[in-house]
């Protein structure tokens, strides 16, 4: 009897687990949804990419000579749905049986096993860890480190090691990658490839409202594509990458970032390929070690600690908010006004791109939403539509743990919060801002400041003690009562001038 083989639009590998011992009566489905395209307002960049790599995989199993049951969004038969999909294909084909790879989101999952049919959900092997290796390690430990987690992943794959020790003799070259933005930026930035003119028509026709530019259209939608971005930007870029990757510049979008987490992430490249090519241009001498560490540390450690992470914690995860936040997301994080540049310059690359890179991320809008008290489940779905990166499995454990300490600390040792001071030493965003980074209150003081002071007094009860922010409060404790009043009331002011919709 034939078997239906779901292939979901981020499982675009050959080595995907679904696929091995294929058949030749099998019959693999894939499927443009409603669904999928819809439950959250996906930028329309992201819709495309996946739309557009989904009927090139098509192709290519049609060209293995696999059988392919694909459906396109417009098709009028669409059942709207994976399960639908499959249940619409499973009466076409005469068979009760499926076999999937494990969706990286809780609601697939569930979705897949209720589901009247005989399904199989094989483990995705495209990751280091496995799951039961990942609780393993997690057991019994009071913190769930990354960096310990990472170390066991070098041992695992051997990236950077010698004779069991690490290469250089340190884990982790981070305090290497911390300087400021460089006045010349010697990389041009991602190779462009051209869009296919049908899906782009069709996701400008459905899609057309969502937030985010369509065009122009630049993103690798093939494995052969991104590959060629790939030894570009191994070429090219990343002897650099290390010592500027947390630096931001108001007329630089992409700095020395290799931008292939899209490309990982939906399966048109391998995680530990990638690594592998990383770690050789070290060993040729073409790439210093603060670099090659730095980007290997992103993948088999950052990346595989946070998939860990999603499937240790379970589908109530998005919906934690320790910090009991409840402000609505503010317009201007989809595109709205704003005077602070930062924030502007960020959104409108998010718009434009459907990209910010990770201290964009976490220390600009991720720092801002937390220090203003938004409601993480709002700033939760907000990442989940604008990045064409973005797939629950790594973007909930980022923003709900890592970026607004909504899990009570799971991911982090305290919450990443920081003054102006902090954009202001890694980008040029201040020098050109309404605001005075300098000014600690009054009407012309960044918000940052003002936030930053606002959001330690909120929650002093449940950070004083934290070892790693004790010095925050000693120094609060020191200022003139006159000047603590003054903070908190401008905060207070500032932020009933945000809820009220004034552009601030």
């Amino acid at each position: 009897m034939a078997r239906l083989i779901l292939v979901l639009g981020d499982q675009l590998s050959p080595s995907l687990s679904a696929l091995n011992d294929i058949g030749p009566d099998d019959v693999i489905v894939m499927a443009e949804v409603a669904d999928e395209t819809s439950y959250v307002p996906h930028h329309p960049k992201k819709i495309a990419f996946v739309l557009t790599a989904m009927r090139k995989f098509a192709d290519y199993l049609r060209g293995q000579g696999h059988r392919v049951a694909y459906t396109k969004l417009d098709d009028p038969d669409n059942a709207g749905s994976i399960t639908g999909e499959l249940l619409r294909r499973a009466e076409e084909h005469g068979t009760s049986t499926v076999v999937a790879t494990e969706p990286g989101e809780w609601r697939l999952i569930a979705a897949l096993n209720d589901l009247p049919l005989d399904v199989t959900i094989l483990p995705d092997t495209r990751f280091i860890a496995t799951h039961s290796e990942f609780e393993a390690w997690a057991e019994g430990r009071k913190e769930l480190r990354m960096e310990w987690f990472y170390r066991d992943m070098r041992r695992k794959t051997g990236l950077l090691m010698d004779e069991g020790k690490p290469e250089g003799g340190k884990w982790n070259f981070d305090h290497d990658n911390r300087k400021a933005a460089p006045k010349d930026v010697t990389y041009y930035g991602p190779m462009e490839f051209s869009p296919d003119k049908d899906v782009m028509a069709l996701v400008a026709d459905r899609f057309g409202d969502n937030f985010g530019d369509l065009e122009p259209f630049w993103f690798a939608t093939d494995a052969a594509q991104a590959q060629h971005h790939f030894e570009r930007w191994l070429q090219d870029a990343l002897p650099s990458f290390g010592d500027y990757q947390d630096a931001m510049l108001n007329e630089n979008k992409f700095l020395y970032h290799s931008v292939i987490g899209l490309y990982i992430n939906a399966g048109l490249l391998d995680a530990l390929a990638v690594c592998r090519a990383v770690e050789a241009e070290y060993t040729a001498g073409r790439a210093p070690i603060n670099a090659v560490e730095g980007f290997i540390r992103q993948i088999i450690g950052w990346r595989e600690y946070m998939r860990g992470i999603y499937f240790l914690e379970g589908p109530d995860y998005m919906s934690r908010n320790v910090l009991g936040h409840t402000r609505d997301l503010p317009p201007f994080f989809w595109g709205a006004a704003t005077k602070m540049n930062c924030i502007a310059k960020t959104v409108d690359q998010t718009k434009t791109d459907a990209y910010a890179h990770h201290i964009q991320r976490l220390m600009v809008t991720g720092n801002f939403a937390l220090l203003a008290g938004i409601d993480p489940a709002h700033v939760h779905e907000w990442y989940l539509a604008v990045y064409a990166d973005a797939y629950e499995w790594v973007e909930a454990p980022n923003v709900i743990g890592m970026s607004q300490y909504a899990d009570g600390g799971i991911v982090g040792s305290k919450p990443y919060v920081s003054s102006g001071a902090y954009i202001s030493r890694m980008s040029d965003y201040c020098k050109t801002c309404a605001y005075k980074v300098k000014d600690k209150t009054g009407e012309d003081a960044c918000p940052f400041n003002l936030l930053y002071w606002d959001f330690l007094i909120r929650h002093r009860d449940r950070f004083s003690n934290n070892p790693r922010m004790g010095n925050m409060y000693r120094t609060w404790d020191r200022m003139k009562d006159d000047h603590k009043e003054s903070v908190l009331q401008d905060a207070a002011t500032w932020l009933a001038r945000m809820e009220a919709g004034e552009v601030v």
